[in-house]
């Protein structure tokens, strides 16, 4: 009795293992091969030996066969491919753009348009069907009626651009808006259904279609997208023109080895405009190679390089794609001309006609003469801080126009802030500090301890040298002594600074606390130093800084020595700055004569000690 029900519970397992493998079968000879499996399992004075016997599982099924548009997470086997898209991902042994391109540096001057391929015309496309979408061969259509008659089905537009409705006939969708094939196909039913029949149309899915893109672009090949794509999105996907070699104005869409239309991006650059195409599967777009270059370097808010074709080789075209910034007063053209250099510089009413060649460069030039420019005026003083001169004016020229107020303004210590200075001295503080680098990183040395301690020693030097560079001298020029003022031409943008009459003496560097105090007509530098706290250890009591309130700078010592009394020798008046120096401990007197003449430099130039 057991034997019989369990021969019966092995039948139907069986059974229903062959049911199930059946139906996943690829071919007939898996389904042979199943029941004969099956059969040798159910043979008598067997059973208990097919059961330890192996079972047949999917894995035993043999098959070549790959399902068509399968997706496969993992990594493909042998005979098989994955479907999803590799955004780039490089293959192993596939060439990269790095091995076909040359290693070049970047170009001051880019193309024109060169933008365009910096833009969302990939990663920002809409992944759903815009109104504005032209129904291509392959879309698919839904239908619904209903009323009088009963139909819904899923039509696919054909070849021929129609679709197929029973009793109806063809109707011809191609090229129509996604936003108007309702009413379209609506319109051709009710030609035949008059009465009481309610229609709905509307597109499902848009067909891919596969454009070739060939020429000079950085990934050329073969990319899927929408009918409705612009040839940007395209280019966008094969990484863009190549700047060196492509065309931006002659771009060519091929069908059937035949040009459809050509692109010109400067129109859309421009004006916006694209030619109005619906791309069909198989379309090539080429890039053409670059035609006549003509490149803007300065002076124009388009500095870009410029294509031109052969009839736009003139300066008003130029002019309008650069468009030159304000106050341009001249153009410089340099090239070639008949295989001899060419150069010629020419007001920029005559640029207009002038013929320009492939591989001209322009600047555009500012060079009229200055002859009104701007004064600053800073410090204690009433009226504008800003006023215009002629060229040619003198300090007292504009003296004599400033508001003081005698009681609250000091103009016998009048000083200008000029920016040639702040530049010159900037430049005399640079090659100090560089002659400084040369001799700490080139000192001898004679024993191993030394060495040690020199490159200790070149460490601090170049954070010496590293927070000097930082330091924004004032380009301060001293026109004012003794109430007398030199009468000095003034140059654009100077600053003339009129001091405010003050109580104040100011201390600072190395004091214990720099601080303002109260000037005192009986004390001497000591005294001042005291009051700030003292000196600090790394103080320099030998050479203390003075500088005047109309910027000249005189030294000072409260050092005792032969001949220093040890409280000051100079007479300090209102206004005046105390500035106590660092001292400087290097073992190379080379190094300490350098470094305390840049720190001179510096304090005198922006009224900063420097340690």
């Amino acid at each position: 009795m057991f034997c019989n029900r369990l021969t019966t519970t092995l039948a139907l397992s069986f059974s229903l293992t062959v049911t199930f493998f059946a139906a996943n079968a690829q071919s007939l000879s898996d389904l042979q091969q199943l029941r004969e499996q099956s059969q040798q399992q159910n043979t008598g004075g067997a059973i208990m030996g097919s059961i330890s016997s192996p079972s047949v599982s999917p894995m035993n099924v043999q098959t070549s066969r790959t399902l068509p548009g399968a997706r496969n997470t993992g990594q493909a086997s042998v005979g098989q491919y994955i479907s999803e898209p590799r955004s780039g991902i490089t293959l192993p042994g596939e060439p990269t753009i790095e091995d076909v391109f040359p290693m070049d540096e970047a170009l001051s001057n880019p193309p024109f348009a060169a933008n365009l391929f910096i833009g969302g015309f990939e990663s920002e496309r809409s992944a759903g069907l815009n109104d504005n979408y032209l129904i291509a061969p392959g879309d698919k259509i839904s239908i619904w009626m209903w009323g009088a008659i009963s139909y819904s089905d899923v039509v696919t537009v054909d070849n021929q651009g129609n679709v197929f409705i029973p009793n109806i006939g063809p109707i011809r969708v191609a090229n129509t808006p996604a936003g108007s094939v309702n009413q379209l196909v609506a319109n051709r039913i009710k030609q035949v259904y008059t009465n009481d029949v309610n229609i709905y149309v509307n597109l499902l899915t848009a067909t891919p279609v596969s454009v070739y893109i060939t020429g000079p672009v950085i990934r050329p090949g073969q990319y899927a997208g929408l009918a409705s794509d612009s040839v940007l999105y395209y280019l966008k996907r094969a990484g863009g023109i190549d700047f060196k070699r492509g065309s931006f104005r002659k771009i060519e869409i091929k069908r059937n080895h035949q040009a459809v239309t050509t692109v010109d991006l400067y129109d859309f650059i421009r004006h916006g405009t694209l030619p109005a195409l619906s791309f069909q599967d198989g379309d090539t777009i080429v890039v053409h190679p670059v035609g006549n270059r003509v490149t803007v370097t300065e002076g124009a808010s388009n500095s870009y390089t410029f294509e031109f074709k052969d009839d736009e080789l003139r300066g008003e075209t130029l002019l309008e794609y650069a468009r030159p910034q304000e106050f341009i007063s001249h153009v410089s053209v340099a090239g070639l001309r008949q295989g001899e250099q060419f150069a010629e510089y020419l007001a920029l009413p005559f640029f207009n006609d002038m013929t320009l060649k492939a591989g001209d460069q322009v600047s555009f030039v500012n060079d009229h003469p200055p002859m009104v420019y701007q004064i600053n005026i800073a410090g204690q003083h009433n009226g504008p801080s800003q006023i215009m001169v002629d060229k040619g004016t003198r300090l007292k020229d504009v003296m004599d126009y400033v508001q003081i107020d005698e009681t609250l303004s000091d103009p016998d210590n009048v000083f200008l802030l000029r920016e040639s200075v702040a530049e010159k001295q900037r430049e005399l503080i640079e090659q100090s500090l560089q002659r400084l680098e040369r001799s700490i990183y080139t000192a001898p040395i004679s024993s191993t301890g030394e060495g040690s301690i020199r490159v200790q020693e070149a460490q601090l030097v170049s954070d010496f040298i590293q927070r000097a560079r930082q330091i924004e001298p004032q380009g301060k020029v001293i026109v004012a002594e003794k109430g007398e003022i030199a009468n000095v031409l003034l140059e654009p943008n100077d600053t003339i600074v009129i001091p405010e009459v003050s109580d104040l003496i100011h201390v600072g560097g190395e004091v214990m606390m720099p601080q303002a105090i109260v000037y005192n007509d009986e004390a001497t530098t000591a005294d001042y130093v005291a009051w700030a706290g003292g000196f600090t250890q790394r103080a320099d009591d030998n050479r203390i800084l003075i500088i005047r309130k109309n910027g000249i700078v005189e030294f000072d010592s409260i050092h005792r020595s032969f001949w220093a009394d040890g409280e000051g020798k100079l007479d300090l008046h209102p206004g005046d700055h105390v500035v106590v120096l660092p001292s400087i401990d290097v073992k190379s007197l080379q190094a300490i004569k350098d470094i305390t003449q840049i720190i001179y430099q510096i304090a005198v130039a922006a009224n900063v000690a420097i340690d």
